[in-house]
């Protein structure tokens, strides 16, 4: 059961990274796998981070406490998540980025996740590793979220933030490609990137309502 949530808890935190990706494939901008990588990593440390800081709330709170805290934080996010994505549900494509933005980041790295070309400082059509690092914070607000409520519920600080890592670098990747051959394909009323970031905010539901079992 803990593997589920933990799955489960990477796939929300990385899956975000899709409608970034699809974002960067219709403009052309390539992230190479250095920087991608590098990505990677913010994503894994911010993970381990929000990990630790909920295993010290979970020595401080007693009881059910640190479960019930977690599986509230997680549902808040999961259903903002999806309520701002279904508002923008009719918008552009990078619309998914902004409702994930507006529910998980501040508002100084909330410009560039609405447009995500902004990132590409230098105008070169290419991440360097310097706006891999200035992406990477900006990605990793949902697994800085996610790994504290993991380490309230008390799963695998390792295995979450492994799992974090590798899910960012493969969304990441795979959101450039679909964004080069998928940028007009919709789901419902919903572009590629509008539904998986939906899909986030439903799987981060399902593993709050899964961490009370």
């Amino acid at each position: 059961m803990q593997w589920i949530m933990i799955i489960g808890l990477a796939v929300a935190s990385s899956i975000d990274n899709l409608g970034v990706g699809i974002s960067y494939g219709i403009r052309k901008i390539r992230i190479g796998v250095l920087s991608n990588l590098f990505i990677s990593l913010i994503c894994f440390i911010f993970s381990m981070a929000g990990l630790m800081f909920g295993q010290w709330i979970s020595q401080v709170l007693p009881g059910i406490l640190p479960t019930l805290l977690a599986a509230f934080i997680l549902l808040i996010v999961g259903i903002r998540i999806v309520l701002l994505t279904s508002h923008h549900g009719n918008s552009t494509e990078t619309a998914a980025v902004e409702a994930s933005s507006e529910a998980n980041s501040s508002s100084s790295l909330e410009r560039m996740l609405q447009r995500p070309e902004e990132a590409d400082k230098d105008k070169s059509g290419t991440i360097n590793l310097w706006e891999a690092a200035v992406l990477g914070v900006a990605l990793s607000a949902n697994a800085l979220t996610n790994g504290l409520s993991a380490g309230l519920i008390g799963l695998s600080p390792l295995a979450i933030s492994l799992t974090a890592a590798i899910g960012s670098f493969v969304t990441l990747w795979l959101g450039a490609v679909l964004g080069q051959k998928m940028a007009n394909i919709r789901i419902g009323r919903y572009t590629v990137g509008q539904f998986s970031t939906v899909l986030s905010g439903a799987i981060i539901i399902l593993v709050a309502i899964n961490s009370f079992f």
